[in-house]
């Protein structure tokens, strides 16, 4: 991965205690999502025992993987599967069922048949309400027998002890934890993600040790550059309180979703003094959102800080062609050039106008699509909220906002 930046590079005490926090958070196992790059190894190895000993896997019927899980769940894995899976050959298919809106759950339903399906339910408290009500309407529509004969196409991903896992051993199936240390939204590379991309036939094990070698590289103190974001971001929340991601990709959209939570529902807290705290995320896509945001980003307030996202290698030779039409002249400068070329420098050009009207930008650039640099980026995000976390002097891994919200709904019901 390619990260460019001109905050200021000056170290200051901001930086060192931060880094100490996070170093603290990671050496006393507090914070499990650290450790996650190589504890996770052993569940790839884990789950080549679970393909032979299924007998529905392992007779190659499966075709789809249906994921049943929301937020943390599957925000995501789902965002590693948008952005790798043009590129991938002999996958297995990822569908997900996050909403509890009828019509997609309806149409997703249509797009599976039992006998081609492992259903993976993933929930860590193991009581989400969206979660489960799914769970309930695959069991009824496709009639799963789940003390006969669909039992093996039925797989847990919860917390140990939580009421789903002692649903799953009621019924003898089989099960993945998700460490108890690990929060929901940090736990893409935990059996949350890594079970269902490893089924799919991804190489997890690339996506972990890019994640791992960043981790390293970080202690290190040779990716210092992300101690620099986080202090800009940190000293200057008060004036940019948000942040936009501008991902010239579509493939990049549903990863955007995954910072979006991991940012807004970490960083979105009551401080130690007591004051309401956050920075916004928000996300966007070239060249889509050149034509309905970057006036606001320009003209707008002030009050903004835009990383670009960018792929530098599509590995998609499609060019635009050398066509001359009447009255469209104009546009024929692009001609012969590809897309890749079209996109990329479109991307640039759009910084190039922000930094020039005084918006505060930084670019981090995919080299190429693959599992390595998708772990990189994961744990650079992951990193970069702890340490802004820190900064902030605010929890961090809890949302009180969502279980109020939770709690709520559950009176709604009662009444």
């Amino acid at each position: 991965m390619i990260f460019k930046h001109d905050f200021d590079k000056n170290q200051t005490p901001i930086h060192e205690a931060a880094f100490a926090s996070v170093r603290e958070e990671c050496d006393s196992q507090k914070v499990g999502y650290y450790a996650l790059p190589s504890d996770s190894d052993g569940l790839i190895e884990r789950l080549e025992d679970f393909k032979q000993k299924n007998s529905i896997f392992a007779s190659g019927k499966i075709r789809d993987i249906a994921i049943v899980g929301i937020g943390g769940s599957s925000l995501g894995t789902k965002g590693i599967d948008s952005l790798l899976k043009s590129k991938a050959t002999n996958l297995r298919t990822l569908h997900f069922f996050e909403n509890t809106d009828p019509i997609i759950i309806s149409e997703t339903l249509s797009k599976l048949t039992k006998e081609n399906t492992l259903f993976i339910i993933i929930s860590k408290s193991g009581t989400t309400i969206e979660t489960i009500s799914i769970f309930k309407t695959i069991i009824s529509h496709f009639g799963l027998e789940i003390e006969g004969s669909d039992k093996e196409r039925i797989l847990i991903i919860t917390d140990q002890g939580s009421a789903l896992s002692k649903f799953g051993n009621h019924y003898d199936l089989a099960q993945f934890s998700i460490p108890q240390n690990v929060g929901g939204r940090f736990s893409v590379l935990s059996a949350v993600g890594i079970v269902p991309l490893t089924l799919a036939g991804y190489d997890t094990k690339a996506l972990l040790e890019g994640a791992e070698s960043f981790l390293q590289r970080f202690f290190e103190r040779k990716e210092d550059h992300l101690l620099t974001k986080a202090s800009y971001l940190y000293l200057n929340s008060h004036e940019k309180t948000i942040n936009v991601i501008f991902a010239y990709a579509n493939e990049l959209e549903n990863l955007c979703k995954w910072y979006v939570q991991l940012w807004g529902e970490s960083l979105g807290k009551i401080d130690s003094s007591g004051k309401s705290v956050g920075l916004t995320p928000a996300s966007l896509i070239g060249s889509v959102d050149q034509h309905s945001f970057l006036q606001l980003l320009i003209e707008g307030p002030k009050d903004k800080t835009v990383t670009f996202l960018t792929i530098e290698d599509f590995e998609t030779p499609l060019v635009i062609p050398n066509i001359s039409l009447k009255y469209l002249e104009m546009t024929d400068f692009v001609n012969s050039k590809n897309f890749n070329t079209l996109i990329n420098l479109q991307c640039d050009a759009t910084k190039e106008s922000l930094d020039m009207n005084g918006i505060p930008t930084d670019q981090i650039t995919f080299p190429k699509r693959d599992e390595a640099n998708v772990g990189t980026l994961i744990m650079y995000y992951e990193l970069l909220t702890s340490l802004v976390g820190a900064m902030m002097h605010i929890h961090t891994y809890d949302q009180p906002g969502v279980e109020l919200g939770k709690q709520i709904l559950y009176k709604k019901f009662e009444s």
